[in-house]
């Protein structure tokens, strides 16, 4: 929410603990599109069929979905760093066995134990990149989404590369890549708190019987169902060598991670969560009928495979948020329970695919998962209401909305203050005191709101800061505050799942506290992020019944209006 002073610090100057663990991101990243190039070698080399080399997915993706389950809880009794360590090592020693292995069978067992070791990692790697690093988490999350990106991007050209020298490479280049993360993590990555609260492994498992997330979960199984039919059994119909087939799918994982960042974000913004949803799983179901149709030519199959990337992209990044809309539970909670359930369809489809395509032939998966695509559109429209009304009103009602945590004195009543909205960025003091600025020449009262987010990338959810570290950052602002002779009062936003959501929020506790104005400041993710729809500046503008202006230390304020934000979004693109 806050924005630097002057400059912007840049999200890739961090400490070597941050670097260390985003490396093993990069390299985990890489694990599903890393083999997709050498599937038909490993069915060449070790003489299996189709359906037998699918098993590499299937025992990956359901030891994982069954982890996800336990990852919390392990996680809050051992601690981040060893959760990290031991997920790293775990990883290091069955990919190795995958690369010595001489059978498809073999390769398949030890692919569980790679999935597991991968669930470990996953499941803290984004929390110890928050805690880790400097200049508040909106830099980590950047670093985050980069290293997904690129290891979605590099993945299968690294696999084609290697899968070129031998089928084996992929494997012991996994294996050495992630020793040497293993050693940097071990080495700079300190020992982070323990959590207070613990997690119950039956803690996901129960969040399901929630209508909202139970119906996201099943969405997603479908969706992850015609996935991974077509990352199993596309790269057989392309008739390419490894080297090929690695260029044809770093292709795809280019699309996958750019229209998942970039793009994703600005369409639901501009249309809504629900109706790009629907559109995103009709064009995955066309995509997959028109492989099945043209499974005898390998043009069709290589165009359309990379041209789902567009559609994957998108999905991915909206059923998460959607999930987390919807899900009246901790986020942590539901993004296990999430990540369950869309990780056993995930798993079961290639296995499935296989018994079919032995049955019939190589078109039929496709058409089963094509049909899984568009029968996930009446599933999610089932919530439709639901999640329509999640976005509107941010959780007012459920177990899980947005509140305030005052720090310090209490206001006085009957006086309209200035409200600034904060978040955990160096540049915060500039912006507060921009806003101090401004109670003098009204004669208001000054509220500092600190806004404590939750930070949602992929199947993670994870607070950027603790409450001690929240309530210390207000009592910093008022007591510098007290120093210069301004009246000042302190919030913390807790329990927001979503930027636009504490935009609302704020805008709703501004019209409580009759507020004269609401000040916040430049955000360091750029003007483009900070003024499109759906962001939090965007909603609070919209929402608020108060004046709300953009402060800066170097300028005027400026007063924000729809037309405003439109011309500030604008002038950056």
């Amino acid at each position: 929410m806050t924005a630097p002073h002057g400059r912007a610090a840049s999200p890739f100057r961090q400490p070597k603990a941050v670097w260390a663990v985003a490396f093993a991101c990069v390299i985990s990243f890489m694990g599903i599109g890393l083999v997709d190039p050498i599937l038909p070698a490993l069915a060449e080399n070790l003489h299996a069929t189709p359906s037998q080399v699918s098993l590499l997915f299937s025992s990956y993706l359901i030891v994982t979905a069954v982890a996800m389950l336990f990852v919390g809880w392990f996680s809050s009794r051992f601690g981040a760093k060893r959760t990290l360590v031991i997920g790293l090592a775990v990883i290091v020693v069955f990919s190795a066995l995958a690369g010595t292995s001489g059978s498809i069978n073999g390769i398949v067992g030890f692919r569980a134990g790679w999935g597991l070791g991968n669930a470990l990692f996953i499941a803290t790697s984004l929390a110890v990149i928050v805690a880790s690093a400097s200049g508040g988490f909106s830099g980590a999350i950047i670093l985050y989404e980069a290293a997904l990106g690129l290891g979605i991007a590099v993945g299968p050209l690294l696999g084609g590369e290697l899968g070129g020298i031998s089928w084996r490479g992929p494997f012991f280049g996994v294996a050495v890549l992630m020793a040497i993360a293993l050693a940097a993590t071990a080495l700079f990555v300190p020992s982070l708190p323990k959590p207070k609260q613990r997690t119950s492994p039956l803690d996901p498992l129960k969040a399901l019987r929630h209508r909202g997330l139970l119906t996201m979960g099943i969405m997603a199984l479908l969706y992850n169902w015609g996935f991974f039919t077509m990352l199993g059994y596309a790269p057989y119909p392309m008739a390419l060598s490894a080297h090929e087939l690695g260029l044809v799918f770093t292709g795809w994982g280019l699309l996958v991670a750019a229209f998942s960042v970039f793009f994703a974000p600005r369409l639901q913004a501009r249309f809504g969560t629900a109706p790009v949803l629907y559109a995103n799983l009709l064009g995955m179901g066309v995509v997959m009928a028109v492989i099945g149709a043209g499974v005898d030519s390998p043009t069709t199959v290589i165009v359309a495979v990379v041209v789902s990337g567009v559609f994957l992209g998108i999905n991915n990044t909206l059923t998460t948020q959607a999930v987390m809309l919807v899900s009246p539970v901790e986020r942590s909670v539901a993004s296990s329970a999430y990540g369950f359930v869309r990780f056993i369809g995930g798993g079961l489809a290639p296995y499935a695919a296989g018994k079919i395509a032995d049955a019939t032939d190589l078109s039929v998966p496709f058409y089963v998962g094509a049909a899984t695509f568009v029968l996930a559109i009446p599933v999610l429209a089932s919530s439709h209401g639901l999640l329509r009304h999640a976005e509107e009103s941010a959780g007012e009602g459920e177990p899980i909305a947005p509140s305030f945590a005052p720090v310090g004195d209490t206001a006085t009543a009957g006086t309209a203050p200035v409200v600034v909205a904060v978040g955990a960025h160096d540049s915060a003091s500039a912006v507060v005191d921009a806003a101090a600025a401004l109670t003098r020449d009204t004669g208001s009262p000054l509220e500092v709101v600190h806004v404590r987010q939750i930070a949602v990338v992929e199947e993670q959810a994870v607070r950027t800061e603790s409450d001690e570290q929240a309530r210390a950052a207000v009592v910093a602002h008022l007591d510098r505050l007290a120093a210069q002779g301004v009246t000042a009062t302190g919030q913390v936003l807790n329990g927001v799942g979503d930027h636009a959501a504490a935009g609302r929020a704020l805008a709703r506790h501004a019209a409580d506290v009759q507020a004269r104005l609401v000040a916040v400041g430049r955000s360091p993710r750029g003007h483009v992020a900070q003024f499109t729809d759906g962001s939090f500046t965007a909603a609070l503008t919209h929402a608020a019944t108060c004046t709300v202006v953009l402060v800066d230390p170097d300028s005027e304020p400026r007063h924000l209006t729809k037309d405003s934000l439109a011309q500030l979004r604008d002038s950056a693109a």
